[in-house]
């Protein structure tokens, strides 16, 4: 029986602070040219919490419009913010800065994060009327510290500094003297990450309607690394944000492989919950830092604001078939070898190809969900439109399979594929945002079946050339037919009585 989609959730949080102060284009900048024009443009150029939560494809992200009707807009977008837009969506939310900063201390579970205590105060009053907020997280609040006493510990003990609205509101200390993988930096950048993740996994419960102590087993796949001197990215993630998510019953582990990680541990836990391992099984990821305002000079060029403002986050639950939700099958795991090759040509069509596998044509798939990028932010940068351009290579494969006439090539993209809408955010748009849709598209008869796309570069940790993809599909659930299927222990008896008389006659004919 194979593993079944039972809900997900996707968050975001508006953090322009950390873009000046975190975002790596924006720390490299401030270390090679402190005193670019580009650096004292980019406060003027960030976008409020209202323009952020109005953004069309943010309002796509948490599920409040779908990629059919992003599509329908002009870019760019920006300028077109989405009227009555709000922070809940139906998959998710956009969480404000100060709501997220005190989430980075309610996770902290060292006395790292250090906070002003009127900064605090003010916060405090709005995580409190949070729908997800129980008692026992809002009692992880501590009450704050002087100001002075934050900026002595970024002044003289080395911490990460936290902003609001530009002013110093807290830091993360160093969690080591002299390991630099517990340096303020990085444990601030790992805080993130886990804060992130714990908010898509609250969010996941509540909008799923999940019983947290059925959950057993807890994948974590976001690109940071967590671990110390001895053991760089050891982990564990998972099971650090299972805690603080209340997921009593669960342990997991850690699955990194760039931006095809989260298709990685998809399948990963769809095989463990179908080989029978575990009932209930969760694929969950928080956000970088480090991608804040990643093409933010190029933005500030165009006339655009800083777009990539936002750290994201998703969580997904995978459980046993209960005959109704859309099923992974995992007969048709594409996957991109070593032999491959790295060309964005032969990527593709080790991952299409597996099709080939149900006799299936490459049209026979209603939706493929490849590295799903809003354009808005990769185009000002030169990278182009990145899901047309997968899409593209798709139909022109089905072109040279013969599937399809190469006049229908534009016919094909806009049939099979979708316009983007997830932030660049590293492994968050890469195939895992359409899971959300996909299931009501599927459940609600829209269409039958998706392919799933994860690719990865795996030349950045400068150990390999190779690149990376696993791919998956998605299908309409076939009910039960297995257990009806198979032969009852009346027919049983019925073939064994059979085979008895016939031995017996044989006995006597011979």
């Amino acid at each position: 029986m194979n593993s079944v989609i039972l809900g997900s959730s996707y968050i975001m949080v508006h953090a322009p602070d950390m873009v000046i102060h975190n975002g790596s284009t924006q720390t490299t900048e401030r270390a090679v040219n402190p005193n670019s024009e580009y650096l004292k443009e980019i406060k003027n150029n960030l976008r409020t919490f209202d323009q952020a939560v109005a953004y069309l494809p943010n309002q796509a992200y948490i599920g409040n419009i779908a990629p059919d009707e992003l599509a329908k807009y002009e870019m760019p977008w920006f300028d077109k913010p989405l009227e009555g837009a709000t922070r809940d969506g139906r998959f998710g939310e956009i969480m404000p800065q100060d709501e997220f900063i005190l989430l980075m201390q309610i996770v902290d579970a060292f006395d790292l994060v250090k906070l002003e205590k009127e900064f605090v105060s003010a916060a405090k009053s709005k995580l409190m009327n949070h729908p997800l907020f129980d008692e026992g997280l809002i009692g992880r609040i501590k009450e704050g510290e002087d100001s002075a006493a934050i900026q002595k510990y970024v002044d003289t003990e080395h911490a990460e500094p936290i902003y609001n609205e530009g002013q110093l509101v807290g830091c993360v200390k160093r969690a080591h003297d002299i390991d630099i993988n517990l340096s303020g930096h990085v444990m601030f950048e790992n805080l993130v990450s886990k804060a992130s993740n714990v908010l898509a996994l609250l969010n996941l419960v509540s909008k799923n309607n999940i019983n947290k102590e059925e959950i057993e087993y807890v994948i974590e796949c976001s690109e940071e690394a967590c671990g110390d001197v001895n053991q760089r990215g050891g982990g564990n993630f998972a099971k650090a944000c299972a805690e603080v998510a209340g997921f009593v019953n669960a342990t997991g582990s850690d699955t990194r492989g760039f931006c095809a990680a989260p298709t990685h541990a998809i399948i990963e836990a769809a095989s463990l919950v179908k080989a029978g391992v575990f009932k209930k099984v969760v694929v969950c990821a928080g956000g970088s830092t480090a991608k804040l305002g990643m093409n933010g000079k190029d933005h500030l060029k165009k006339g655009y604001p800083i777009l990539e403002d936002t750290i994201g986050g998703f969580a997904v639950l995978i459980g046993e078939n209960d005959g109704v939700n859309p099923e992974i099958n995992l007969d048709l795991v594409g996957r991109h070898t070593v032999g491959t090759g790295s060309s964005p040509q032969a990527v593709i069509t080790s991952l299409v190809s597996s099709l080939d596998k149900a006799g299936m044509k490459i049209t026979d798939v209603d939706k493929y969900s490849v590295e799903m990028q809003n354009p808005e932010v990769t185009k000002p940068a030169g990278a182009g439109d990145v899901p047309l351009a997968n899409y593209k290579m798709i139909g022109a494969l089905a072109v040279k399979r013969g599937e399809i006439d190469k006049k229908e090539l534009a016919e094909f993209t806009e049939k099979h594929g979708m316009t983007g809408w997830a932030p660049t955010q590293g492994h968050i748009p890469s195939g895992i945002p359409y899971l959300g849709f996909c299931r009501e598209d599927i459940l609600s008869g829209k269409i039958k079946n998706a392919m799933i796309i994860g690719k990865g570069s795996l030349f950045l940790g400068r150990m390999t050339n190779l690149f990376d993809g696993v791919s998956f599909i998605i299908e309409a659930n076939k009910g039960l037919q297995e257990e009806k299927s198979a032969v009852s222990e009346e027919e049983v008896k019925t073939l064994i009585a059979k085979a008895l008389k016939d031995f017996a006659s044989n006995l006597l004919n011979e």
